[in-house]
């Protein structure tokens, strides 16, 4: 029962690796894990459906986060950022990785627009990339890095709820911890994903390379790119307005859905859109934002046939079993755990309740304090977003780079992101786990 997990992963993994579509290496995963515990392939997709109910709402937020950022395009504002972006920053590659990292923080924490804005921005910017010969798979990880390391260390916008998943899971699990822990816990694995960011932009993508035609497919993005030409007008004034709403409301009421509904009220409202566009700015956010929705609601799938087959709670059981008291093992093994759940599942949020409850036991028999714990569960969580085939983090990235198909979603997201962030954020968390 314990190898369900693993056997179930790599199934999902080797497919991506091979090119066929996440969505179908997802539900192949799930039928395969089903089938070693002893369901029938009926019962397996049965169990994946009603699992798939579980990230519904952040489906539908992405949906209507989507439907915001095609609003916010269509006022042609982010035309001034890409404009200025290709003004100031072509030719210094450095700089450029640099402020693309720092654009997608902003979308965690000040602008809570998450991955929408990525089919926004970049696509406008794939033939400045090329020019310069910038390697998009240091793109990639910049983007992962801004999706991920802000909402890990700071308690604002996505963050917060991130913190709060946490803190809930452990009073859940039996551990009270303050919300101020959760911060310092995640100082150091933080820390590991600005290494992997650091090393990727510096080391290992800065030569030049050219974009493999074709890479990707027929690409993933429809519409148009930004007018270049427009100039800063009162339409941009009531655009910053309705998104400073949406970040008020999302964090006052710490649900995205009304966060979004807010920001598209407010653009209707003040007539930046007008209403006799509404059916096709939702039809627009569904055509940016449906399939990595519908991706989303296939690993909550994933994540509930994983659950029912009680495969996660077999291999901690089993490797704790194996491992004895020594702390440095416990955690590694925890981790590695960790790792294998969360790259199939594709979402710190959605896995952080299942392995809390499994880790926080665990490590109070080890003697593990309650930061070193924090440390273990938010680390375990955040790997699943650094590096997942089913993961917000990648697909958001590989929506805007393949606009033009010349950027492949495992070859050059997935695995990039792996090396740069998976690795250093386990090492880091790791560590944290033991000085904490």
């Amino acid at each position: 029962m314990e190898w369900v997990v693993v056997i179930s992963v790599l199934v999902m993994l080797v497919l991506s690796l091979l090119r066929v579509n996440v969505i179908i290496a997802i539900i192949a995963a799930a039928i395969s894990a089903g089938l070693m515990s002893g369901f029938s392939i009926v019962d397996s997709i049965d169990l994946f459906v009603s699992g798939m109910g579980g990230q519904s709402s952040t489906a539908l937020s992405y949906i209507l986060l989507g439907a915001f950022a095609v609003t916010i395009s269509y006022t042609g504002i982010t035309g001034l950022l890409v404009k200025f972006l290709i003004r100031v920053l072509t030719g210094k590659k450095t700089m450029l990785l640099l402020v693309i990292a720092g654009v997608a923080c902003l979308s965690q924490n000040l602008i809570p627009v998450h991955i929408a804005f990525i089919p926004i921005l970049i696509p406008p910017l794939l033939k400045l990339f090329d020019s310069m010969r910038l390697d998009r798979r240091a793109v990639a990880v910049a983007l992962t890095f801004g999706l991920t390391t802000p909402y890990m260390m700071i308690p604002a916008g996505f963050g917060l709820l991130f913190h709060e998943t946490i803190y809930n899971a452990m009073v859940d699990a039996g551990l009270t911890i303050q919300m101020g822990d959760i911060v310092l816990a995640m100082i150091i694995p933080g820390l590991g994903m600005v290494a992997g960011l650091f090393i990727a932009i510096f080391i290992t993508y800065r030569k030049g390379r050219d974009a493999v035609e074709g890479a990707g497919g027929t690409g993933t993005i429809i519409g148009e790119a930004d007018d270049q030409n427009v100039t800063f007008n009162k339409e941009h004034v009531l655009t910053i307005i309705s998104i400073l709403a949406a970040f008020v409301v999302q964090i006052v009421t710490s649900n995205l859905i009304l966060g979004a509904l807010a920001g598209l009220i407010c653009m209707f409202l003040f007539f930046v859109i007008p209403f006799k566009k509404g059916d096709q700015v939702i039809s627009d956010g569904i055509k940016m934002m449906g399939f990595i929705a519908f991706v989303m609601l296939s690993a909550s799938g994933f994540a509930t046939v994983i659950q029912e087959t009680g495969a996660v709670s077999a291999l901690v059981e089993a490797s704790s079993s194996m491992i004895g008291d020594n702390k440095a093992v416990i955690a590694f093994v925890l981790l590695l755990v960790g790792l294998l759940s969360t790259l199939g599942i594709g979402t710190s949020f959605g896995t952080v309740p299942i392995l809390a409850s499994l880790y926080v036991p665990i490590c109070l028999a080890a003697g593990f304090s309650p930061l070193a714990i924090t440390a273990l569960i938010g680390t375990a969580g955040a790997l699943g977003d650094a590096g997942s085939p089913a993961s917000d983090s990648t697909l958001g990235p590989t929506s805007g780079l393949n606009a033009d198909g010349n950027h492949n979603h495992m070859w050059d997201t997935v695995v990039p992101t792996f090396i740069h962030f998976n690795i250093p954020l386990f090492v880091f968390g790791w560590i944290a786990s033991l000085i904490l």
